[in-house]
């Protein structure tokens, strides 16, 4: 059903009791006898139009119509696909203004003269974008850049694991996420000691195919020596792990689950659509876990999202993929630290072993890095490296 035009003279008194009085629809409409929906009609064209007041009233009531009905009526807005300028924006150095750009750009080689188009302009397409966005999820309103950041956490869940019967273990749900395209990883782990969480964030990083710029976790005591705010002390083999991978692990800040609050939605997901599928299973090991996991997170990944384009799987492969930095040659591998002194005997002690150091070292102090198969010195006054022993 069309709605009704209404003459200029009666136009111009609705929109000036709209921009001037503030007054709602309805008011104008009992005011002036008009129907509620040509007031809702004509103060959209006039947004679209982006006329304010003053300039209203400038105008001529044919000026005025010309400006509204007259442009309307023969040329048509090109709408913008604002779920994919929404993933767009997630690129590295990609602004709103530069794809209003292109769009723009986009709809002036489109226009032909039997349907002739119009572009929006700036201020009502970012403000079109902005309301866009508030109807999507927290997690996916906020603009994480691509390849900039993986969020780590544990689900609240375990699995209980049995053999006859009897429980012998609980198997630990570890999660990861890439900030941008939401693509997540999840395994199951022993326990939630600082070696099953980097364990499990060394085999997520090889599930994504490449290293982010940060890895963000919670405030877990496995990782962080000393909660603070904005410089949280880090436990030396996670110093480790990050210059092993050349990246940065930076806690979230503590009670603030909003900064990470896409892995604590990718958490929320794998409750429902993995951990939910097997809860009427019984598994005796870890690895069995892991065996049922693997192509639910596959399922998981190909989901299709519901408001934006493609699904987690996609996003990953058109985004993330393409930013994340190489994987290192090298694997990791579980390190420890241990500061000893040089005795007086010209040697170092470690788990009963004894091994032998230059004399004029006695009274050194040394940092070990101690993995499975290597042990590392290092003066731990300018960190250089003084033996390794295998």
């Amino acid at each position: 059903m069309l709605t009704p035009r209404i003459n200029m003279r009666k136009l111009k008194d609705a929109l000036r009791l709209k921009l001037l009085c503030k007054q709602s629809h309805q008011q104008i409409a009992n005011a002036l006898g008009i129907a509620k929906g040509s007031v809702t009609k004509y103060c959209a064209l006039t947004a679209t139009a982006g006329l304010d007041w003053p300039t209203i009233d400038a105008l001529s009531e044919t000026d005025l119509e010309r400006r509204l009905v007259g442009d309307v009526n023969t040329r048509s807005i090109a709408r913008p696909d604002y779920a994919r300028i929404h993933q767009e924006l997630r690129r590295k150095g990609v602004t709103l203004m530069l794809l209003w750009q292109e769009y723009s750009a986009q709809v002036g080689c489109e226009h032909s003269a039997q349907a002739p188009l119009k572009a929006l302009r700036y201020s009502q397409f970012s403000q079109n974008y902005r309301q866009f966005a508030k109807q999507l999820k927290r997690s996916m309103r906020q603009t994480h850049r691509a390849g900039e950041k993986v969020f780590i956490d544990y689900a609240g869940p375990t699995i209980a694991l049995l053999e006859h019967g009897v429980e012998v273990g609980r198997a630990n749900i570890f999660v990861a996420t890439l900030g941008a395209s939401g693509y997540s990883f999840c395994l199951a782990t022993p326990r939630q000691t600082a070696a099953d969480w980097l364990h499990g964030t060394a085999c997520a990083l090889a599930f994504f195919g490449g290293v982010p710029q940060l890895i963000i976790p919670d405030n877990p005591r496995a990782l962080v020596t000393q909660a603070n705010r904005y410089e949280p002390l880090l436990t030396d083999s996670v110093l480790d792990f990050a210059r092993h991978y050349g990246c940065s692990v930076l806690p979230a800040r503590a009670y603030h689950p909003q900064d990470k609050a896409k892995v604590e939605l990718s958490v929320l997901l794998v409750q429902r659509w993995i951990l939910a599928c097997l809860r009427h299973q019984r598994y005796a090991t870890v690895q069995e876990v892991n065996d049922v996991i693997a192509p639910l997170l596959t399922r998981l990944d190909n989901k299709l999202f519901q408001k934006l384009p493609g699904s987690r799987a996609s996003a990953f492969a058109q985004i993330d993929a393409p930013a994340l930095s190489p994987l290192p040659t090298q694997p990791w591998e579980w390190a420890s630290f241990k500061t000893v002194r040089i005795h007086i005997a010209s040697h170092i002690e470690f788990e009963g072993h004894r091994y032998s150091e230059p004399h004029a070292l006695v009274g050194l102090a040394l940092e070990l890095r101690i993995t499975a198969a290597v042990v590392d010195e290092s003066d731990r006054s300018n960190g250089r490296t003084v033996a390794c022993f295998a």
